[in-house]
């Protein structure tokens, strides 16, 4: 299944995945979960605008490499719309150099990681994280891309 995916780029990086590496990224992520096609936005941003939307909605201080907004469809109304994502394309780069990963295998990560949250998947206790990383690892996996906790 093909999901639709609106990419819009509020960022100055100068190496960015293309359109088809992301569509690839959310298509392995949500056709592995569901039969459903779905609708989202990937929003890349700078420091600046991931620091403040993580504040406004975490309550963290600081840029951060993905954030999920989920979509809530009101009741009655049917619509594929899952959310959107919010990639900090700085953050995504210091880690992966950080962590010593390719580049696009971090950001395919970040994708993945962003749209399992659209799903309703978490990582707020050890029972979940664990079942969100191992759903992470096996998509990535299918992706020739390594375990991303095998830092």
């Amino acid at each position: 299944m093909i999901h639709i995916v609106d990419i819009q780029n509020a960022c100055d990086a100068q190496i960015l995945p293309s359109d088809d590496l992301f569509q690839l990224w959310v298509n392995s992520a949500l056709n592995t979960i569901t039969t459903q096609a779905f609708e989202l936005t990937i929003r890349l941003v700078n420091s600046d605008e991931s620091q403040h939307l993580n504040k406004q909605y975490r309550k963290k201080d600081k840029p951060t490499n993905v954030l999920s907004f989920p979509f809530e469809v009101p009741e009655g109304i049917e619509l594929n719309l899952l959310g959107d994502l919010v990639i900090c394309s700085s953050v995504v780069e210091q880690e992966a150099s950080t962590q010593n990963k390719a580049l696009f295998d971090h950001w395919a990560h970040m994708v993945i990681h962003g749209c399992l949250h659209l799903v309703g998947y978490d990582h707020i206790n050890d029972t979940d994280a664990n079942e969100m990383e191992a759903l992470e690892i096996k998509i990535l996996a299918k992706l020739s891309i390594a375990n991303p906790y095998n830092i």
